[in-house]
């Protein structure tokens, strides 16, 4: 059998969803272990891939930690080649923060201890290795982090992992004949890898089961530049609740969500009615130097959904979620610009330092910003060719303005990544210190990072 008639034959194979294993650190004496491998892993029946993973051959467990604790977290690699870990969306001192400064030798262990100090929320974990972090990445380095609190408990809100409260882990990967491919070239370079199938937690074309109420997805961006534009084939509402940081402080129906690399949301769908439906994406536009919102009409499958038992009694979504202690922008005592740049003339001839923040390449040298402890300042930042996810290590922001106007409502709550193209006012509270070895702010497509489109603060 061809490649093609093979291709033909498993692509309309569902695979059940994989649910990361939990890991729940008060379980554990708050000390975690992590070994970061390569591996083998199966897509397809038959075909096997070299990846890398977390505890198994591709991605990580999830990891739950609690508000109030401090976690060990033993890291050893064993990959071959240096890696980092990044605990993205954390908000714990620079030294803690996993990254290119940080590197873990091949054979070594790093032992962070992670004070966790913020509100529950859904995060993510991944390698931020220098100039590497993107093939790493791709090759399946990355796991959630659910932060809990009693606040959110106190809702009642789904919270049966892997039954009613879900992790999707959203990718998009290359494969030839089954076999995972990373996709090299200057268009990899200029894009971002993107890849011709989905994979969701691991699992190409998959379905779940659950239960006949209300359920909670936590959405995870974790491809390296793909964008995604989330929707129900049967055009079935849901409501937002929370964003890169937490719980917003009310919920917000939606029939579409758009999440950029990086990006996290928590939704709850209604599962009542019993009827299957499938969570799609409209194509993939970040292809082009247009606005990647603009999402076009042809739609693919994501994650079927296939409720299952009785009917449940309905939960009631709270009407406050949480009250967040608002900044006003006249406690900015300073204001910052950056603009996300690109040298297409030097990307045409090869030629490094193509990609830069305000003209100027990643220097891991060099300290770009510096910044007082507890310091508001107002960033306003821009891209001068296509959107970009802009992601700040160590902070949570608020959304100020978009081009001159009031934010989109996809703005609104905390957040550490923000889709820019337009010039977005960010309300920035320095809350986390970075003296002996600095925070990154950066693109958040992955080859974009590699190639340069960094920066780096201290905070004293």
């Amino acid at each position: 059998m061809g490649p093609f008639a093979w291709r033909q034959a498993i692509a309309n194979e569902p695979s059940e969803l994989k649910i990361p294993e939990l890991i729940d650190a008060r379980n554990h004496g708050q000390s975690i272990s992590l070994k970061a491998q390569p591996g083998k892993t199966s897509f397809y029946p038959g075909r096997e891939s070299e990846t890398l993973g977390y505890n198994g051959s591709y991605l990580g467990p999830t990891l739950r930690v609690h508000r109030g604790d401090d976690v060990e977290v033993a890291v050893s690699n064993t990959l071959g080649e240096d890696t980092t870990v990044h605990w993205h969306g954390l908000l714990i001192p620079g030294e803690l923060d996993g990254g290119p400064h940080q590197p873990i030798a091949n054979g070594a262990t790093w032992r962070p201890v992670l004070p966790i100090r913020q509100p529950a929320a859904t995060l993510w974990y991944h390698s931020h290795a220098y100039g590497r972090t993107a093939e790493q990445v791709y090759a399946g380095l990355a796991g959630l982090m659910i932060v809990t609190d009693d606040e959110e408990k106190a809702l009642g809100l789904p919270s049966e992992y892997g039954i009613d409260d879900i992790p999707l882990v959203l990718q998009d990967r290359q494969f030839e004949d089954g076999v995972l491919t990373i996709p090299q070239g200057m268009m990899t370079m200029m894009h971002g890898r993107q890849g011709n199938t989905l994979v969701v937690n691991g699992t190409v074309n998959p379905f779940a089961r659950v239960p006949r109420r209300l359920v909670r997805l936590r959405l995870l961006n974790g491809a390296n530049a793909r964008f995604f534009n989330l929707s129900f084939s049967d055009g079935r509402s849901f409501h937002w609740v929370a964003s890169e940081a937490g719980l917003l402080e009310n919920s917000v129906e939606l029939r579409s969500l758009h999440l950029a690399p990086g990006e996290r949301a928590e939704i709850l769908v209604d599962f009542s009615d019993g009827r299957p439906t499938t969570l799609e994406t409209g194509q993939n536009s970040s292809t082009s130097m247009m606005r990647s919102r603009s999402a076009g009409a042809e739609k693919e499958a994501v994650v079927r959904f296939e409720p299952q038992g009785a009917e449940a009694s309905p939960i009631q979504i709270p009407e406050q979620l949480s009250s967040h202690a608002h900044l006003e922008a006249s406690q900015a005592i300073r204001r910052r610009h950056f603009e996300m740049t690109m040298d297409m003339r030097q990307m045409m001839s090869g030629r490094s330092g193509s990609f830069g923040i305000n003209g100027r390449s990643f220097d891991r040298g060099r300290i770009d910003q510096r910044i007082g402890l507890g310091d508001v300042e107002i960033w306003e930042v821009s891209s001068a060719m296509m959107v970009h996810p802009f992601h700040i290590h160590g902070v949570h922001f608020t959304v100020l303005s978009r081009n001159g106007s009031l934010p989109d409502v996809r703005d609104q709550g905390l957040r550490d990544t923000i889709v820019v193209q337009e010039p977005v006012e960010l309300l920035v509270k320095f809350t986390q210190p970075a003296e002996t070895l600095p925070f990154m702010y950066h693109c958040h497509i992955l080859e974009h990072e590699d190639n340069g489109m960094m920066g780096q603060f201290s905070v004293s």
